[in-house]
């Protein structure tokens, strides 16, 4: 295994389409729900624990060997809104592109054949992350930082927040993202013997709401 595998992977410019997206920043920065670093860190946090939690989860049972048709409808049952199991799927489809051209594997080819509109993005992730030769662990805090590193960026855009404030932000989460992965992981390996069932279900009513109405705005900055 090659840690330094999980530097690229995790690195924001790897090109897998995440930077067009703002996590559901874009429609809480409407809503008056995120306003400056102090409640882009209460974003966070929901997310790390509710939508984090499932992706990280799901990354990591992919990297285990769980099917990626198991994984798959698992994450469809567990993204409630269309415009996010759309967002999900184009993202899932922009990472298989990136990850065949920086770690080529059978899985993944078979994974393009079987889901030509693309997979799930967490489940795409396990099976990347697997393919570079990294843990379900490694997995894990990629998809984890993901899920707060995107809306902390997007919120440099649409505040005009101070860099320094938003990174203070993801510094701040660091140890509670270290205990949700190994949540996430635990779940995982239950999810060998026990069945998807076993992995998270946590829920974001509002990240879904919020997902729907901004995927009708007629203007956006991010694409969710």
């Amino acid at each position: 295994m090659s840690r330094a595998a999980l530097l690229v992977l995790a690195d924001g410019r790897f090109p897998a389409g995440g930077h067009a997206h703002s996590g559901g920043a874009e429609a809480a920065v409407k809503a008056g729900r995120i306003t400056d670093a102090a409640t882009l860190e209460h974003f966070c946090r929901g997310r790390l624990h509710t939508t984090g939690l499932v992706a990280a989860a799901l990354a990591a049972a992919a990297v285990l060997g769980l099917t990626v048709d198991e994984l798959d409808a698992a994450a469809d049952a567990r993204t409630p809104s269309p415009a996010l199991r759309t967002t999900a799927r184009r993202l899932g489809r922009q990472l298989v592109r990136a990850a065949h051209a920086t770690w080529p594997s059978t899985e993944l080819d078979a994974l393009a054949r079987e889901f030509p509109k693309g997979a799930h993005q967490p489940v795409v992730l396990g099976l990347t992350a697997r393919a570079a030769g990294l843990e379900p662990l490694d997995a894990a805090y990629c998809a984890l930082y993901e899920s707060v590193s995107g809306p902390a960026t997007a919120t440099v855009r649409l505040l005009s927040l101070d860099p320094f404030d938003a990174t203070g932000v993801l510094a701040r989460l660091a140890p509670e993202l270290d205990r949700v992965a190994d949540r996430a992981v635990e779940s995982a390996r239950r999810a060998l013997t026990e069945g998807v069932d076993a992995l998270p279900a946590a829920s974001a009513p509002l990240l879904e709401i919020g997902a729907q109405a901004h995927a009708a705005w007629p203007v956006r900055l991010f694409a969710s």
